[in-house]
């Protein structure tokens, strides 16, 4: 495809959301999907793409990108010594089966649920962050019975909805837990990679002969719209998780509900507009 007046913001509108996703994949364990998939719905917009189906472009392609970007970020987080790989091993395979349900759910249904399903959680997420005291707690300690596996197969699932990493629900959830947040962070980077795979896999199962997906797509997932922000958000999340770890848990806290309020503030106001 030639590259004309055009596409050339489209193009650079790309590699920003790649720059930042990166930074806050790694500051926030975040895996950047929080600020890719507005972004890609923003732009698949500018394209023209079907409304019926840019959601679901824009939430797998994220979820292509985390793959790379949340390895790369859990590597750094495990250096400083903050994932948790006990819980790993206890929730990652509730994670993956959650996030490949989601992902088969999230094929039958049309973009505006997805975009309301994103814009909700982000807005509860935020409340979380930024409203109660950091000495709330729902438990003392991780749940030691079978019952609360339940947890991380929500995380999955509405994850791979969402379109995002593990940090986006880990981080608060975990807090809420009483874990501290930069082992949160760390441990949710690494459940972005669960979450990832088998919803990527998923998407491009479930979309593979859609006839409204983009040229050059693997089902729902967009390979050009993959490579032009994967490298970007793989080179940049170590930068961003060594900036976490000299935040204190308040700061590091706002930030994140800040962000994610004007995310989840946006796309409401899109679907319901």
């Amino acid at each position: 495809m030639e590259l004309t007046g055009d596409y050339l913001p489209l193009i650079s509108l790309l590699l920003a959301s790649g720059v930042i996703g990166g930074l806050l994949a790694g500051l926030l364990g975040v895996g950047g999907g929080i600020v890719v998939v507005p972004v890609l719905e923003f732009s698949l917009g500018v394209l023209g793409v079907d409304p019926a189906v840019r959601m679901h472009i824009a939430v797998a392609t994220s979820l292509a990108t985390i793959i790379p970007t949340s390895l790369s970020s859990a590597r750094t987080h495990h250096a400083h010594g903050s994932v948790d790989l006990w819980l790993f091993r206890r929730w990652g395979p509730m994670i993956f089966i959650g996030a490949a349900f989601g992902a088969l759910l999230a094929s039958f249904v049309d973009s505006t649920m997805l975009s309301l399903v994103f814009g909700s959680v982000a807005l509860l997420v935020a409340a979380k962050m930024l409203f109660l005291r950091n000495d709330f707690l729902l438990a003392r300690q991780i749940p030691a019975k079978t019952s609360g596996l339940g947890i991380p197969l929500g995380i999955g699932a509405v994850s791979s909805m969402m379109g995002i990493g593990g940090g986006t629900l880990g981080v608060p959830v975990l807090t809420l837990l009483n874990q501290p947040v930069h082992t949160a962070v760390g441990t949710s980077a690494l459940f972005g990679l669960v979450i990832s795979i088998p919803a990527t896999l998923a998407y491009v199962v479930a979309g593979w002969s859609h006839e409204s997906v983009l040229p050059g797509s693997l089902g729902y997932v967009n390979v050009p719209g993959f490579f032009l922000i994967a490298p970007l958000t793989t080179w940049l999340a170590p930068y961003g998780a060594k900036i976490a770890h000299r935040l204190t848990r308040a700061t590091l806290s706002r930030v994140f509900g800040v962000f994610l309020l004007l995310v989840g503030s946006r796309m409401l106001y899109k679907a319901l507009g």
